[in-house]
């Protein structure tokens, strides 16, 4: 029987404030399981899926095909890996196929999914055992994030554009709200990079990153080569939150203001938050299958940037666990690998993004 674990909840407590964000600041690149053609001329080689993965309390978790991997250090110092199965809806389900319904998918997984495993991963890392996470702590654990993350990144934009609002109408005030969500992102992720919990889930981030980049370029998956990689990556979620923020303002530009309620103006923001994430990861999903474009690369280049807020260099203990979560899954998706049709083709002018953004991103230094 197991034995009752109260250490690590303390270990999860400097991350509960700030679980929804950093989900999604800390999630790697998106997975990505299928590749744009160019009409039937092979423009380059490209992998038919991308893994993605996110970074957790001294470990990181891998999506593969069918499983997904989690690999944490506990102070014991091994490297404890854990891999189970997909939940069907995500492994095979018709919806995650479809453009934009998968983005909300998308979502789903890194909120559900991660929060579990980041609350399993504060037990290994404190205790050095594996727990079974209850529905109703996982309830009251997300109800608590979600409902600070909608205060400071809608509800506070949004009251304080108010005050534009009076001399700007509604495009100022929309205008402003934009640009002020866009501060607090940064803000934000400015200061919890300052707590030492949350910086180093932040270098697990750049091992994450590494270790993809290396597998996309096709490198030995060892420490020295992975180290190699940048920290930053263009399917990162911090690009996904920085297009969600962008393209907010163009969603609710379309909204009215004058006469609506605040409540009723909040509660336009939240029906809206699904239907632009899926926009934002159509566009993530785009922008890796076209990064060979010089426009392309432009436009993605602010996401990269920011990224050097949400990513730390690892030190090669940190790789060697990312190494262990992206092989677990590597191990497992082998023979679904191997039965699944090669896919040629993509659009983009040459053959350095045959390995989406890895290969771009590589570091010589």
């Amino acid at each position: 029987m197991r034995r009752r674990l109260t250490g690590w909840p303390a270990r999860l407590a400097p991350h509960l404030l700030f679980l929804i964000p950093e989900l999604l600041i800390a999630a790697g690149p998106f997975v990505i399981s299928s590749v744009a053609r160019a009409g039937d001329r092979a423009r380059f080689r490209m992998p038919d899926f991308f893994y993605g993965g996110q970074a957790l309390i001294e470990g990181v978790m891998m999506r593969g095909r069918t499983t997904v991997a989690m690999s944490v250090r506990p102070p014991s110092g091994e490297i404890h890996t854990y891999s189970e199965p997909l939940p069907n809806a995500l492994a095979r389900g018709r919806w995650i196929k479809i453009p934009f319904a998968r983005g909300v998918f998308v979502l789903y997984e890194t909120l559900v999914l991660g929060t579990r495993m980041l609350m399993r991963s504060a037990a290994i890392a404190a205790e050095g055992e594996d727990i079974e996470i209850g529905r109703g702590t996982m309830i009251v654990s997300m109800i608590v994030s979600i409902g600070f993350a909608i205060l400071i990144f809608f509800v506070a934009p949004l009251a304080l554009s108010g005050l534009v609002h009076r001399s700007g109408g509604d495009l100022g005030a929309n205008l402003a709200e934009g640009a002020i969500r866009l501060v607090i992102f940064v803000g934000y992720i400015s200061l919890i990079g300052t707590f030492g919990e949350i910086r180093r889930v932040f270098a697990y981030h750049g091992a994450e990153h590494k270790a993809i980049s290396a597998h996309e370029a096709q490198r030995p998956l060892t420490p020295d080569e992975v180290d190699r990689f940048s920290t930053a990556h263009t399917r990162c979620g911090t690009t996904f939150i920085l297009i969600v923020v962008v393209i907010s303002i163009v969603f609710f530009g379309f909204i009215p203001r004058s006469g609506v309620p605040l409540p009723l103006l909040i509660l336009s923001r939240i029906a809206l938050i699904p239907v632009i994430a899926a926009v934002a990861y159509e566009l993530v999903r785009f922008g890796a299958s076209h990064y060979g474009n010089p426009v392309v690369r432009a436009a993605y280049a602010p996401g990269l940037w920011l990224q050097a807020l949400t990513t730390r260099p690892p030190d090669h203990s940190m790789l060697e666990v990312s190494i262990a979560s992206l092989q677990s899954c590597l191990a497992s998706d082998a023979g679904v690998a191997a039965d699944a049709p090669a896919t040629d083709a993509a659009d983009g002018p040459d053959a350095a993004a045959a390995s989406g953004d890895a290969a771009a991103h590589q570091d010589h230094a």
